[in-house]
């Protein structure tokens, strides 16, 4: 959360984001490990949607009055990605849960979310698409590929069964050849 809360617009590419600086609770540093601070590949829809948060507005109570305010005040290759609404400087990282994430877990049908369930459905999800752990374990830009082992990446039942039946079928190739 601290890595995406420092994501600059120089570090959004067309296919990739590179992370290499974090930002928590008013303090800015590096992020933990070697291994966090990396270039991983992101969908090109998902780069997509990060640049149309340059086209939003957000409308914000004021007592009465509601105001309206661009989600990026400026977009310079140094300026935050994430920014308050009000004065550009970086948003905290409950704001970013509360703007951005949950409603769009929402839009998708997904009543609760956090930052936890999100790198542990990512994680589950590489495993579903076939990713062996040192690929998801660079994705997730982890030291350690037991990390994202045993800490991230879910069982799926259904994964198991897709796996037992091709094996099944595999050993019918086999006792055709024989």
């Amino acid at each position: 959360m601290s890595e995406l809360a420092g994501l600059r617009w120089n570090d959004v590419h067309p296919d990739s984001i590179t992370v290499d600086e974090r930002y928590c609770r008013g303090d800015w540093g590096t992020p933990k490990s070697e291994a966090s601070n990396a270039t991983i590949g992101v969908k090109r829809c998902v780069i997509e949607r990060i640049h149309r948060l340059k086209l939003l507005t957000v409308e914000v109570r004021a007592g009465r009055a509601l105001r309206k305010y661009r989600v990026v005040k400026s977009c310079g290759s140094d300026d935050l990605v994430f920014q308050s609404v009000k004065d550009g400087k970086p948003i905290r990282d409950n704001n970013i849960l509360c703007r951005f994430i949950k409603p769009a877990a929402r839009g998708l049908g997904l009543p609760w979310v956090n930052w936890r369930c999100l790198r542990t459905s990512h994680a589950t999800w590489l495993k579903l698409a076939g990713a062996d752990v040192k690929d998801a374990q660079a994705q997730m830009r982890h030291t350690m590929a037991s990390r994202t082992l045993d800490i991230y990446q879910q069982f799926v039942p259904e994964s198991q069964k897709r796996v037992v039946e091709k094996l099944g079928e595999k050993r019918q190739i086999g006792q055709r050849v024989n």
